[in-house]
């Protein structure tokens, strides 16, 4: 999906090899499973290393820009609900899904059931954990704060954090938004599976890490790191004087009327999630992922959220340009993956917590999206979205 000097990036940071690699959708999911597999008729099949918390790839090269033959509205329905039925009926997706194109929405659909036990179907409003989707919306509100005088995010990182180590002193905020700052992603510690059901603070949590050396010196490499952004978490609070969770809810959810959408307390609220076709996922105190991974949405919200992206109602055009910009050449911009599809400009994202797996694309030249939330942790949502990105812009299936 995003096509970037795939070699070269990975010189910079380990990333498992796949077979058949051609484009790589995101990075730093929160699936833990040794068993996480792309388990799609439609795509190659992909094992996830138990050793990394890193990316899950696309295969399937993206759509030509240059298909002669723009599909209908009803084409692209007909299509996109016969491929997911045909996922669902083989017990290969369960989720929901949503299409737009030009502010209209094609397809707006659950798939599956959200509680396979109560036998209850998925809808457009059923809410899903979202993993690293996470991360677009904390970095949404540091450009907020920005907006606000609050901070910069070219500020050293220690300005607004207490007890801040000698190693981190050097460390901006726009490094911790790209991933440069060099601190080491606690998600990939040997006791992270012994921890992640343990209820941990912020500063908690960051304890665990802000001790330990660096992996580089910071903005010199790119390193995938869920660290980072859960101290993002921490400097929000800091500046706003808020929790968390109450600044995405104030500043971003309510404005936005976002009404399924918000910090997940393990209420049991949410479609129940699945490590694959029939056993309940290990359980995760959403606690854990924080700012780097711990909200829910629907298909129904995520569209308000990408319609927000086109206007100033969050921020002005000057901050909404530098969260889509590609820095460093790595890739990434402010909780983004930016790249080239054909050459069409695309930004999108994975994430995945236990039970759960999730994906937007936002072709924004085109005015389309394709978000694909799912509750079965085997199932590759990024490869999905590959599908249905062909579908949409006439590109072989």
């Amino acid at each position: 999906m995003l096509q970037i000097q795939l070699r070269q990036w990975a010189n910079h940071h380990s990333i498992p090899s796949f077979v058949g690699l051609i484009y790589l959708l995101s990075w730093g999911i929160w699936l833990s499973t040794s068993s996480a597999t792309a388990a799609n008729p439609a795509t190659q099949t992909l094992q996830l290393e138990t050793t990394t918390v890193a990316a899950t790839a696309a295969s399937p090269s993206p759509p030509s820009a240059t298909a002669t033959l723009v599909p209908s509205d009803q084409d692209i329905i007909s299509k996109a609900d016969t491929y997911l039925s045909k996922l669902t009926k083989a017990r290969l997706f369960s989720g929901s899904v949503l299409i737009a194109r030009n502010g209209k929405v094609l397809v707006r659909k659950g798939y599956g059931e959200a509680d396979r036990k109560r036998h209850g179907g998925n809808t457009a409003q059923t809410k899903f954990r979202l993993g690293s989707l996470t991360k677009q919306f904390t970095a949404m509100a540091i450009l907020i704060l920005q907006a606000q005088d609050k901070l910069n995010v070219h500020d050293r990182i220690c300005i607004h954090l207490p007890n801040c180590p000698t190693s981190w002193q050097a460390i901006t905020i726009h490094q911790l938004l790209t991933h440069t700052s060099g601190i080491p992603d606690f998600a990939r510690f040997p006791d992270y599976q012994s921890t992640m059901a343990l209820p941990s603070s912020p500063t908690e949590t960051i304890a665990r890490f802000k001790e330990k050396p660096l992996d580089f010196q910071p903005g010199k490499k790119f390193s995938y790191s869920n660290s980072g952004y859960v101290v993002l978490g921490a400097i929000v609070e800091q500046a706003s004087g808020k929790s968390y969770e109450a600044f995405l809810k104030d500043h971003i959810f309510v404005p936005l009327q976002m009404v399924n959408s918000g910090y997940d307390h393990n209420k049991g609220d949410l479609a129940v999630g699945y490590r694959g076709q029939t056993d309940v996922a290990d359980f995760i105190d959403m606690s854990i992922p924080y700012a780097a991974g711990g909200l829910y949405s629907t298909v129904e919200d995520l569209y308000r959220w990408d319609q927000a992206l086109y206007t100033n109602k969050l921020i002005p055009k000057s901050l909404r340009d530098k969260m889509f910009t590609s820095f460093g050449g790595f890739g990434y911009g402010y909780g983004w993956g930016i790249g080239k599809a054909g050459d069409r400009s695309v930004a999108s994202h994975i994430g995945g917590v236990q039970g759960f797996t999730s994906s937007i694309t936002r072709y924004s030249n085109d005015k389309v999206v394709i978000i694909v939330l799912s509750n079965q942790e085997d199932v590759n949502s990024g490869a999905i979205g590959v599908q249905l990105t062909k579908m949409v812009f006439g590109g072989s299936k």
